[in-house]
């Protein structure tokens, strides 16, 4: 049976991010596990190049719109080909037969009547390319993924019938178990479905940087929506609405995507399938998000690292295996180069590498680098039979996504292969003549390393084709079928000498990102910048004397309505007047509790408009991991008072 696997479509609005990264190896190391297994597997990944953000930032970099989307596009492919990355094809929406595809598609939804014209008014989220209904809003005006205000759009737009598919999608949820994993994944998906499914805006008349109406419909000031554009290249890529042949590998068998993209790819994705009375793919993968101190990783934020620039230090393959085994498939990560090098430290260079020096010495000692199996069941068949139940509780693992979990239970067999050699110290069955049990634990520890290099190549290729190359076989399918189906050990042969595979790594080998600035706290800096100078962010006095620090006594305070953070304070400042100041502790002070207290307030603030509300100064306050707290004087001190 074929198998299909893909990546989410990278956005051409800035380079690649180790997220990108991420989602890249989980792929590619999956491809490689099942051609290793001798399936026909095939690998798309590429870039997603239309929309009105696309466009805004060519405009932006003072650019032609199709100029941008190719030099950033170029960046994520020549990323992937350094990286190695085994793809079968590289996708670009701007591609003509992509762009053909989906007109096909979108003709086929016509017809069926699940695409209808109409007029949509709503809040629309430039940055997510998203319109979002109001009780979805934060305090009614700001965007639920990525917190930027939105705006009211009204347009002439298609639509597409997604409430036509809320019955058959929960349906096949039900059905299909495995369809979105991890499972937990499952809920928030299930959940939003059975809120309702509203119809979907599938154009726009705003913008022109998108693939155009099909010819057939006579309406040329639409534009496709950017996100019916871009689900569809799973189809396009393999010629849907031609006679192609590679259509035989839908449907898909593992889709990888980011959390923040599920919705679109289990809800929309799936509808517009069931539409084109195509079959949906067996399984949606959605990873968690690669932080930074805590932090979501994204262009916006400025806390993005680059993956090149970590595999420039560390080299690819060892950041490879440091991602895959550092977080559980799901969960978020985050990136830190002391963890960093301890997996190579302790788990490549000590575990793996060590081992692999260790038979190529005691062999050059014992029997000038001749390693023969012959011995090897008479003497070590515990040590035979814990390996192979290790091997075989690899597959449901990688079948599961359970990267971290696979890589661990392969790390199984190095630790049997240290504990023999330990347990059986050659050396001394050397000495007391005992050589036929000495070299039988040799080939014992040659043979552990033969198979973990076959199961540890999709995820290091590389490195595993050295180990390969030192044992004197090739990993591929014959060699997984004979040393890991078939239990097979290795015939005899003269193993060569390699230098050691993983140097320790005794400091961090980039500089470490500066911390946020003071005043920006929700802004993490990017590791691949100058570390900032203490002295430049030292201030000078009269700097500090220009901020206006006063005691206040609160009044009145209620809380603002529509809003979940928001409360409302009239506030005291020794000033015979009342100060309104919106501030963002709800979900930390009730009104009540804070009426006839002291807070400290930045009272030369310029005034400022929260949700149609002038607030006429800031709260000063601390949080932390354990909540927040205000900024009070120790003892009561009459309005106004002068901090500093």
């Amino acid at each position: 049976m074929s198998k299909y696997i893909t990546t989410p479509i990278y956005y051409v609005n800035g380079e690649a991010h180790i997220g990108h990264a991420y989602t890249t190896f989980i792929a590619d190391t999956m491809t490689r596990y099942e051609k290793l297994k001798g399936e026909d597997t095939y690998f798309l990944t590429g870039t997603d190049e239309h929309g009105q953000k696309i466009e805004e930032s060519a405009q932006k970099n003072a650019k032609p719109t199709q100029e941008f989307a190719d030099e950033i596009s170029k960046t994520f492919r020549d990323l992937w080909d350094e990286f190695e990355i085994d793809y079968d094809q590289f996708i670009r929406t701007t591609d003509e037969d992509h762009k053909k595809g989906v007109q096909k598609a979108f003709e086929v939804m016509y017809a069926k009547g699940d695409i209808y014209k109409d007029f949509y008014e709503g809040h629309y989220c430039v940055s997510c390319e998203t319109f979002f209904p109001e009780t979805q809003l934060i305090d009614s005006q700001f965007c639920p993924d990525c917190g930027r205000a939105t705006s009211i759009v009204k347009e002439e737009s298609y639509f597409f019938k997604l409430s036509k598919y809320e019955d058959a999608l929960l349906k096949h949820y039900a059905e299909n178990p495995d369809f979105i994993l991890p499972r937990s994944r499952a809920n928030e998906v299930i959940n939003f479905v059975k809120g309702g499914l509203r119809d979907l805006s599938v154009t726009r008349t705003s913008f022109t940087w998108g693939v155009k109406m099909p010819e057939s419909l006579n309406d040329d000031k639409h534009v496709m929506y950017v996100w019916l554009d871009a689900l569809l290249n799973y189809i396009t890529a393999l010629g849907y609405g031609t006679e192609s042949e590679k259509m035989s590998y839908w449907p898909a068998s593992t889709q990888f995507v980011g959390k923040d993209i599920l919705r679109f790819h289990a809800i929309y994705w799936p509808a517009f399938l069931m539409s084109l009375d195509l079959p949906l793919p067996k399984t949606i993968g959605a990873h968690g998000w690669w932080t930074r101190d805590g932090e979501k990783m994204s262009k916006s934020k400025g806390n993005v690292i680059s993956p090149k620039e970590v595999a420039d230090a560390y080299g690819v393959e060892n950041l490879r295996y440091f991602m895959l085994r550092e977080v559980p498939f799901g969960q978020d990560g985050d990136f830190s180069q002391r963890a960093f090098i301890d997996r190579i430290n302790s788990e490549l260079s000590n575990d793996l590498g060590n081992l692999l020096n260790r038979i190529i010495g005691m062999s050059g000692k014992y029997s000038e680098y001749l390693i023969e199996s012959t011995d090897v069941e008479k003497f070590h068949s515990k040590e035979l039979d814990a390996m192979n139940e290790a091997l075989g509780n690899l597959d449901a693992f990688m079948e599961n996504l359970q990267t971290h979990r696979y890589l661990e239970e392969l790390w199984k067999l190095f630790a049997i292969g240290n504990k023999a050699i330990e347990e059986h110290a050659p050396w001394v069955k050397m000495k007391e003549g005992k050589k036929e049990e000495a070299l039988a634990t040799v080939a014992l520890v040659a043979n552990i390393l033969a198979k973990a290099a076959i199961m540890l190549h999709p995820v290091m290729p590389k490195t595993t084709n050295i180990i390969a190359d030192a044992l004197n076989f090739t990993i591929d399918s014959a060699s997984y079928n004979e040393l890991v189906v078939a239990k097979k050990l290795l015939k005899s042969f003269t193993i060569k000498v390699v230098p050691p595979l993983f140097p320790r790594v005794e400091e961090p080998l980039m500089a470490e990102a500066p911390l946020a600035e003071p005043n920006k706290p929700e802004k993490a800096v990017s590791e691949n910048v100058e570390v900032v100078k203490e002295e430049d962010n030292l201030i000078e006095i009269g700097q500090f004397f220009e901020t206006s620090l006063k005691v206040g006594t609160v009044l009145e305070a209620e809380e603002v309505p529509k809003s979940k953070k928001l409360l409302k304070l009239q506030v005291d400042l020794g000033d015979g007047r009342k100060r309104q100041v919106l501030a963002g502790i709800k979900e930390f002070y009730s009104a009540e509790s804070l009426v006839n207290t002291q807070v400290c307030v930045v009272a030369n603030l310029k005034p400022a408009k929260l949700m149609g509300m002038i607030s006429e100064g800031m709260l000063l306050a601390a949080k932390d991991e354990d909540g927040l707290c205000l900024v009070r004087p120790e003892k009561p001190k009459k309005a106004g008072t002068p901090i500093g």
